[in-house]
């Protein structure tokens, strides 16, 4: 048996995202290979896919087979299904969860500088972009929000460290407009997450853009 045949039919059939551990289950268990083994068949998986039309990325959840990104707006026109469009309220909620998180609603509320809709978190809790991951103990004990692994697979990354910088943000600023007058704010944390929530949320809509155009991956699973 060639271990890295079948870890690539499993993979190739799987309808999600899968971990190595996840891979190995699927072996009878008297045959089942060790995770190095296994994790080195994903690497000469990824090796053999480098120059064809798909690729397997590993995300959050584990390997997936997709769509390479430059072609996925040709592969895009086989579904009827429209991309989401997603509000700048809800995107700009995002943003701050994820460079700021946990954060309360609260939280965003300040940096914003308007109130959050119950719709907008209802609906990032229902996309299992973000979770409750504690409460805030204050009076009222709030809910703390954090970003997900679905979040991460979503915008095909691995971890939050993959996220721009705030180095590369400020950066990004200046390039975009050095003659941009400085905003008004109340503390110096607050410019800072302004910052980073501007262009973050740039960021984030092209991403969701893009994401939202590679559904079409060789399983039959939806975003």
């Amino acid at each position: 048996m060639e271990i890295k045949r079948v870890v690539e039919a499993i993979l190739f059939a799987a309808n999600r995202p899968m971990t190595c551990k996840q891979v190995q289950q699927v072996f009878p268990e008297i045959e089942q290979p060790e995770i190095q083994e296994i994790q080195a068949a994903c690497e000469a998986i990824k090796e053999d896919y480098r120059f064809r039309p798909v690729e397997l990325k590993q995300v959050a959840s584990g390997y997936r087979f997709q769509v390479r990104k430059e072609l996925s707006r040709w592969v895009s026109r086989l579904f009827e299904e429209k991309p989401p469009k997603y509000s700048r309220a809800l995107l700009e909620t995002l943003a701050i969860i994820a460079y700021r998180q946990p954060a309360t609603r609260g939280d965003i509320e300040d940096i914003r500088g308007v109130g959050v809709s119950s719709s907008i978190i209802h609906t990032l809790l229902e996309r299992e972009w973000i979770r409750v991951v504690a409460h805030k103990e204050v009076p009222g004990r709030p809910a703390l929000y954090g970003t997900t692994k679905q979040f991460l697979d979503y915008f095909n990354i691995t971890s939050l460290n993959e996220l721009p910088t705030l180095q590369e943000i400020q950066e990004l600023d200046l390039s975009l407009d050095t003659t941009q007058q400085p905003m008004q704010v109340k503390s110096e944390e607050q410019e800072t997450t302004k910052q980073i929530t501007q262009t973050a949320v740039e960021q984030i809509t092209e991403t969701i853009g893009q994401a939202t155009k590679t559904i079409a991956r060789l399983s039959t699973t939806t975003e």
